[in-house]
């Protein structure tokens, strides 16, 4: 199959799956979620295929939604609530895909693009990696509120009130964000490493193990959680509020960049979470 936002190969046992939108440093549109999940689909077919490691072409992972297409003004609830859902089990088909899923993450792993990051079961990243979720600087929510079921309520808290997307790998790493923090440039090679390790594991007891912890979280009440945060996203995403406003015209009239620009010049800018 031939794709435009990606590509997808099978290296062995393992499926490469990359998303490769560069130039928009690998943004999330609707073209691209329908063509990972058309890979995924194969994947998941595909007995051949034990593990799926999921990358980033460029100088990042993943940057988050296309914010470039935010539309202007007050939105329709009932479509937008469709198009959230879309995008909420975009991010979670990696968390409940069958076979063990791997993110391998450099440069930038912000906002839905970190939630994706955290979705798959293994997450490697570069050492120069930054994480955040700074919707909220912008006047946008939370897709999938994943984060307090992987690090707890007090640093998922921090991340998400904060918006800062600054945070660093090795910070990623204590806050028990990621797995693992690969050396520069090494982050591919560390985690196509953890991938073939799995993908030597017979894989029935591989699927059934993977179903045996998600349950507990199902049990929990993580989907419920997940349903509530989107809905509550919703209200969020479909009133105009000042900030959202300011930075959709000034995207709109002066471009992205300055768009972002004027979203940091409201905060001090740390290295550090």
């Amino acid at each position: 199959m031939a794709y435009e936002t990606i590509t997808f190969e099978k290296d062995g046992p393992i499926g490469v799956l990359t998303l490769n939108v560069p130039k928009k440093l690998n943004a999330i549109s609707d073209k691209l979620i329908g063509e990972v999940n058309a890979a995924l689909d194969v994947a998941e077919s595909d007995d051949d295929v034990r593990v799926v490691l999921l990358t980033g072409a460029g100088r990042a992972f993943c940057v988050g939604y296309d914010i470039s297409d935010m539309p202007e003004g007050n939105q329709d609830f009932g479509r937008l609530q469709k198009a959230l859902v879309v995008d909420l089990d975009f991010i979670m088909r990696f968390w409940r895909f069958p076979k063990p899923t791997i993110a391998a993450v450099h440069g930038y792993a912000l906002a839905a693009g970190c939630e994706l990051a955290v979705a798959c079961d293994i997450t490697v990243a570069d050492e120069k990696t930054f994480f955040g979720e700074p919707e909220l600087r912008f006047g946008a929510g939370i897709v999938a509120m994943i984060l307090p079921w992987i690090i707890g309520p007090k640093q998922a808290k921090e991340m998400i009130l904060t918006g800062n997307d600054r945070i660093p790998a090795q910070r990623a790493l204590e806050m028990d964000l990621i797995n693992q923090v690969a050396p520069e440039g090494e982050y591919l090679n560390v985690a196509m490493k953890i991938a073939r390790g799995m993908a030597s594991i017979d894989p029935l007891p591989m699927r059934l193990q993977k179903l045996a912890i998600n349950r507990t979280y199902e049990i929990m009440g993580l989907n419920e959680a997940l349903k509530t945060a989107s809905d509550l996203d919703v209200l969020i995403e479909g009133i105009e509020t000042p900030d959202s406003k300011t930075f959709a015209e000034i995207s709109r009239k002066e471009g992205l960049k300055a768009a972002l620009k004027w979203r940091d010049s409201r905060f001090e800018t740390d290295d550090e979470s």
